[in-house]
C-alpha cells in the first residue's frame, strides 16, 4: 500500500514494536484510530493536516501493524502505551485527536497525563449512551457476540472468511457511515488492501478486538466513572460528532458538553461514526481553524 506524501512508515520499540506514520513539520498532532482500525483510518485527512503540523498516526497495541507483544489491547493499557509513545517521540504537549475508541483513549490520556496534551479533538468518542437512547438491534447482537472471549473471535474470523477483505470493509463502513460511497475511492481501496494484509499476516487482530471491546464496555457502562474522568481534563476540547451515528448517539456528546460547557461541540448533519472518512473536507473545515486558534491562544508572549 503506497502512502500519501509526505508520510513515512516507522516503527519504534516500546516494550515491543509500535508502528506509526509520520509526516509534515510543525507542532505535533497525534491521530488515534478506533476499534478494529489502524493508521489507514486517517488517510483522508492526514495529508492536509501535515501541511501545518507534524502528524503522527500510531497503530495501537493489537491493531494495525502493532502486535500485542505481551502488552494489553484494552483502552487503559493502550492509553498508557500512547503516553509512552508521546514521551518517546515528542518533547512538547501535543494536539490529540481520537475517533471512537481512540477518542476514549484520548480522554483517558488527557485526564491521566494532562501536561502531555495541549488540546483534544474527540471524533464521535466512545462514551456512555444517554438515557433512553436505544441501540440498533443488529448492532446490539454484534456487540454481545463480539465481546465474548473465544466465541467473539470465532464469529469475527467466520465473518471475515465469508466476506473477504472488500466485503468486510464494505460491511463495517455500512455500519459506520450513512453513505459508504462518500469515502474517497483511494482511501476505501487502502482499507481493503490493509484488511487483506491483516487477514493474511496479523493473527492477533480478532483477540485484540474482543479484549478492546470488553474494555470499552467496562468504562462506558459506568457513566459516573466516565464523567469523573472527563472532569479531570484540563485541555481545550472540541467534539466533532455525526448526527446519524448509529454506534455512539450524538445525544451523548450533547450531554457531555452540558457537563463541560467550555468544550465545543460541532455536529455534522447526515454523517455517521467516522466523519474524517465520510466527509473529510467538512471535517477539515471544522478542525483546522479550531487547532489554529488553539495554537494562537497558547503561543508565548513576544519578548
Amino acid at each position: 500500500m503506497k502512502l500519501p506524501a509526505p508520510f513515512e512508515s516507522r516503527t519504534t520499540d516500546l516494550r515491543g514494536p509500535l508502528h506509526y506514520l509520520e509526516g509534515g513539520s510543525g507542532p505535533p498532532l497525534v491521530l488515534v484510530h478506533g476499534l478494529g482500525g489502524s493508521h489507514v483510518n486517517w488517510l483522508a485527512v492526514a495529508p492536509r493536516l501535515a501541511e501545518r503540523w507534524r502528524v503522527l498516526v500510531p497503530d495501537l497495541a493489537g491493531f494495525g501493524r502493532t502486535p500485542p507483544a505481551g502488552r494489553g489491547s484494552g483502552v487503559e493499557e493502550n492509553a498508557r502505551l500512547l503516553a509512552t509513545f508521546l514521551a518517546a517521540t515528542v518533547d512538547e504537549p501535543v494536539s490529540l485527536a481520537g475517533n471512537s475508541m481512540g477518542g476514549l483513549i484520548a480522554i483517558l490520556l488527557a485526564a491521566e497525563v494532562p501536561e502531555a496534551v495541549r488540546d483534544l479533538v474527540l471524533v464521535d468518542p466512545s462514551q456512555p449512551r444517554p438515557l433512553g437512547a436505544l441501540l440498533d438491534p443488529l448492532l446490539a447482537g454484534r456487540f454481545v457476540l463480539s465481546s465474548v472471549p473465544v466465541l467473539g473471535e470465532w464469529a469475527l474470523a467466520r465473518r471475515a472468511a465469508r466476506l473477504g477483505p472488500e466485503g468486510l470493509v464494505r460491511e463495517i463502513f455500512g455500519l459506520c457511515c450513512v453513505d459508504v460511497d462518500r469515502i474517497p475511492r483511494p482511501v476505501f481501496e487502502a482499507h481493503v488492501a490493509f484488511a487483506r494484509e491483516r487477514l493474511g499476516s496479523m493473527p492477533w487482530g480478532d483477540a485484540a478486538f474482543v479484549t478492546a471491546l470488553r474494555s470499552i464496555l467496562a468504562v462506558v457502562f459506568r457513566p459516573a466513572h466516565f464523567h469523573s474522568i472527563t472532569e479531570r481534563i484540563k485541555a481545550r476540547t472540541l467534539i466533532v460528532h455525526g448526527t446519524k451515528d448509529r454506534l455512539v448517539p450524538v445525544e451523548g456528546s450533547r450531554d457531555l458538553v452540558r457537563a463541560r460547557p467550555a468544550w465545543r461541540l460541532v455536529e455534522l448533519d447526515d454523517i455517521g461514526h467516522v466523519p474524517q472518512l465520510e466527509c473529510p473536507e467538512r471535517f477539515l473545515e471544522v478542525v483546522v481553524p479550531w487547532l489554529e486558534e488553539s495554537l494562537a491562544t497558547t503561543k508565548p508572549a513576544p519578548t
